[in-house]
């Protein structure tokens, strides 16, 4: 059986998914990498992937960060990843064209934890989406592939987390290309389909079961006339999370079809939290906990059932 283990973006959503596979490594003692042959994320999903499968200095075997270590991230490093000094609050007003926030904090925080570690030292296989805008077309970066492996992971977790109208694209040499990417998100949020696919192509004879993890979905409704209001400008913003959500709900829905009970999906409405991607507060992080203990609450005995499958494995 092969096991892979797709997680959504979000942004500062990401602490849900953190403190699910943080519960399933204290159930089971072992780290996230031993537990799938494949590892696929989106945006603050593509930062945890690489994040889990990033190797112990000088020990090939074992991850440098526990889930608890990178659930700590959002915690103690969310306000300097979407920091937004006074003096670009100022300039947003002026001028509306401006990403919300300076890459600064967002690279000096990926540096930080990922250091000069190649995509292709991983743990386990690790995919992670973007989009090159200059090509025009998806890029998924892929341990096993030759020119993906040398790339830095600081670089590719740059990459897929480059949510448009959050953070401005980045530039990121793949072999002999210089590619302009963006978050993923703009197309597969839930990379788990594209994760089935690829596991699909790699493991042609072995059956395939997949768990997929959400950063939480939004449940703040928006009125016809709060719409009609946003016009071009409103509408580039809100689109970006709108567009973020519907492609996760469609690939649940399709996966569910495809894979039946070798599917397992762990997805909570956010009742308590914000449905904001960069809403770093301790009161939101500490309303996103509650979000997360009422998820597995509720899914109680699927996640359960999932961490005997893992033991077993």
């Amino acid at each position: 059986m092969i096991n892979v283990l797709s997680i959504d973006g979000g942004g500062i959503r990401g602490f849900i998914p953190a403190l699910v596979l943080q519960h399933i490594e204290i159930e089971t003692g072992r780290p996230t990498a031993e537990h799938f042959d494949l590892i696929a994320g989106t945006s603050t999903g593509g930062i945890l992937a690489l994040g889990l499968t990033l190797p112990q200095n000088g020990t090939a075997s074992d991850p440098r960060y526990s889930a608890e270590e990178l659930a700590a991230l959002y915690r103690d490093r969310g306000e300097d990843i979407f920091h937004q000094p006074r003096w670009r609050q100022v300039a947003s007003v002026v001028n509306l064209f401006d990403e919300k926030y300076d890459h600064s904090g967002l690279e000096g925080v990926l540096d930080e934890y990922f250091g000069d570690q190649p995509v292709g030292d991983g743990l386990t296989d690790v995919m992670v989406s973007s989009y090159d805008i200059q090509a025009r077309e998806p890029y998924f970066f892929m341990s096993w592939r030759e020119p993906d492996q040398t790339v830095p992971m600081r670089r590719a977790a740059r990459a897929t987390s480059a949510a448009p109208t959050y953070f401005e694209p980045a530039k990121v040499a793949v072999g002999d290309q210089q590619r302009v990417l963006v978050d993923g998100g703009v197309f597969v949020n839930n990379p788990a389909v594209s994760a089935y696919a690829e596991a699909e192509r790699r493991y042609p004879d072995e059956p395939i079961r997949l768990v997929s993890i959400g950063t939480g979905s939004a449940t703040e409704p928006i009125g016809y006339d709060e719409s009609q209001e946003w016009g071009k400008l409103g509408w580039a913003v809100e689109t970006i999370d709108i567009v973020f959500d519907g492609v996760s709900d469609a690939a649940d829905y399709q996966l569910r079809h495809v894979l039946g009970d070798r599917f397992d999906r762990f997805q909570v409405p956010l009742e308590s939290a914000s449905d904001a991607m960069d809403d770093a507060s301790i009161e939101n992080l500490e309303a996103l906990a509650q979000d997360a203990e009422r998820m597995m609450a509720t899914q109680a005995d699927a996640l359960e059932a999932l961490c005997n499958r893992l033991d077993e494995a």
